[in-house]
């Protein structure tokens, strides 16, 4: 490609900063609008993850486990152990304790697309002649806002279900109208009021964290991808070659140990939010 028909580095993120969607964007809230990149590697992914489980479980030995099982036993055993610190009811675990399992294992794998060369999939449109039709499409779920939101919503419904079910719908509105100020008749609304921005703000943050952290990975390993294609269009740049090989894989450690990170913090707090359902005020 010459210099006069490659995109510019702003087209360039742009483009692969757009979803595949069913149909434009009006311009307004449309919630009939819907990213199909993020829903299929969602999707998939899950599935994955939860055949990996299945798998380990199926084939689990008494004997001497393989790496693979001795890896998910490490696994399930951090988790659960997690589990009996935060939510200290013994039923709610046996549900809690596989849910945060798969929360991190799902996670995880939807981090990991994020390793994927970034023009991969462009490329294979191009050779398949789907580029035609699929111009837009974008790999790493948790960097679409809509994602991580959908992830902390789930969890804000655990978390009302868990509130009704230790607490009773009695005890759970009783909680919000006299926590934190007071029990007295006047301080309820301002209580109530307290209690639900504290649901709204733990959600927003617990889904804006996760999708924070991930697109500012995805648009950092662009920038680097950028770094390669600037060198590709210079005979004179032969320092800038080295020096994308250099930050890429600099980066590529470290995004590593965001990608585990991450999904071990939306997996903690999901606990956390949890555990403080089982707790009267």
């Amino acid at each position: 490609m010459s210099a006069e028909t490659a995109p510019s580095a702003g087209a360039y993120i742009g483009h692969h900063l757009t979803h595949l969607q069913n149909k434009p964007m009006a311009g307004v809230i449309d919630f009939s609008v819907f990213n199909l990149d993020s829903m299929f590697w969602s999707l998939l992914l899950g599935v994955v993850g939860s055949l990996l489980l299945w798998k380990a479980a199926r084939n689990v030995t008494s004997g001497v486990p393989g790496r693979f099982q001795a890896a998910v036993e490490i696994l399930v055993e951090m988790v659960d152990n997690q589990a009996k610190g935060i939510v200290h009811n013994a039923e709610s675990r046996k549900l809690v304790s596989p849910l945060a399992l798969t929360v991190f294992v799902w996670i995880f794998l939807l981090n990991s697309m994020d390793f994927l060369p970034v023009d991969l999939f462009h490329k294979v449109f191009e050779w398949t002649g789907l580029d035609h039709s699929i111009h837009y499409f974008r790999v790493v779920p948790t960097a679409d806002l809509s994602s991580t939101l959908g992830m902390s919503t789930s969890v804000l419904l655990i978390c009302v279900f868990y509130n009704i079910k230790i607490k009773g719908i009695g005890g759970w509105f009783h909680e919000l109208t006299t926590a934190p100020f007071g029990a007295h008749p006047i301080l309820w609304p301002f209580n109530f009021v307290f209690q639900m921005i504290e649901f709204v703000a733990k959600t927003v943050s617990h889904g804006m964290r996760l999708f924070g952290n991930m697109y500012a990975g995805e648009l950092i390993f662009m920038l680097i991808a950028l770094m390669g294609g600037t060198a590709a269009m210079s005979l004179t740049g032969i320092l800038l070659p080295i020096g994308h090989v250099i930050a890429g894989s600099i980066w590529a450690v470290f995004h590593i140990m965001i990608v585990a990170l991450q999904a071990f913090i939306f997996m903690m707090l999901t606990l956390v939010y949890i555990g403080q359902a089982h707790d009267a005020h």
